[in-house]
């Protein structure tokens, strides 16, 4: 078997599987929206896989990827990682980068054989920017029919394979870049701010006494649904692990073209955001208020 059927685990589920083959055929861009944990990262890997399969130019899209650049630079270094979380400014700024990277990226890619595959994890503001109306050059190319938000919402028992997976992973990495994944007690705390923010969507939230609340994956989709109401959105329901041991999900057997920002392009973005925001406070405010797009 060749090394990109081998990487190909998602005919396991037959439905899944179709899905992902309608975005690869018919999409110019096609965006992975949810918390760390949820899958988002192996179906960007398998959609690309597939894309290429079709005959189409692959470009990726990635937080981790692009993060990296800007707390590399000299400007970036003043805002590092604290508990593997990614300090607010480094997320403004990537922000106000991504749009203008997007925008950039339709003109020098016109096309219809080249695919954008996205990470938007949203929560915490990451990315969130493309969540919201905006009057600029990328609106009109998030708003276009052939871009689409997927939401993968795992089942309860898949969440906890891919936590369990995340848990070994963090031990015994396969892939370098696994160094760079949320760690899986974030995980969990991510989805208890997430489940937190319920209830300024008007979306209501059941707790029994002050227990942490489990994972609901009906209450997950919902949420992302309402940050997302603005785009196009389809919600990809995974409802059993695919065999994902024997693959790393950043290990890719296409060519795949990786949009990242040069670090001088970095730089500026991050100084754009201090002169902006003078008080830390006034950004940490808005930053707390990711979902209200």
């Amino acid at each position: 078997m060749d090394a990109p059927h081998r990487l190909l685990i998602v005919q396991e589920d037959p439905g899944l599987h179709a899905r992902l083959e309608r975005l690869a055929r018919d999409s110019r861009m096609v965006f992975f929206a949810g918390l760390p944990g949820t899958g988002k990262s192996l179906m960007i890997h398998q959609l690309a896989h597939l894309a290429a399969a079709a005959g189409r130019t692959v470009h990726l899209l990635q937080w981790d990827t692009a993060r990296p650049v800007f707390e590399a630079s000299p400007a970036g270094r003043r805002y590092p990682m604290r508990d593997g979380v990614t300090h607010s400014v480094i997320r403004k700024a990537l922000g106000v980068w991504v749009r203008d990277a997007l925008a950039r990226w339709d003109r020098s890619c016109p096309g219809s054989e080249d695919l954008l595959i996205g990470e938007t994890p949203l929560v915490g503001g990451r990315f969130v920017e493309l969540a919201r109306r905006l009057d600029d050059a990328a609106e009109p190319v998030l708003a276009a029919t052939s871009s689409r938000f997927v939401i993968p919402i795992p089942s309860r028992d898949v969440r906890r394979f891919l936590e369990a997976a995340r848990d070994r992973r963090a031990r015994q990495p396969a892939h370098a870049r696994e160094r760079e994944d949320a760690p899986p007690h974030l995980l969990r705390e991510l989805w208890e701010h997430l489940a937190g923010v319920a209830p300024r969507l008007g979306i209501d939230v059941v707790r029994e006494g002050s227990r942490p609340l489990p994972y609901d994956p009906a209450l997950y989709g919902r949420i992302y649904e309402r940050v997302l109401r603005h785009r196009r959105t389809e919600v990809l329901s995974m409802e059993k692990p695919l065999s994902s041991e024997s693959i790393s999900v950043y290990e890719f057997a296409i060519p795949a073209r990786d949009v990242v920002p040069a670090p001088d392009e970095a730089a500026a973005r991050i100084e754009w955001v201090e002169r902006r925001y003078p008080d830390p406070g006034t950004l940490e405010e808005e930053i707390n208020r990711w979902h209200e797009v």
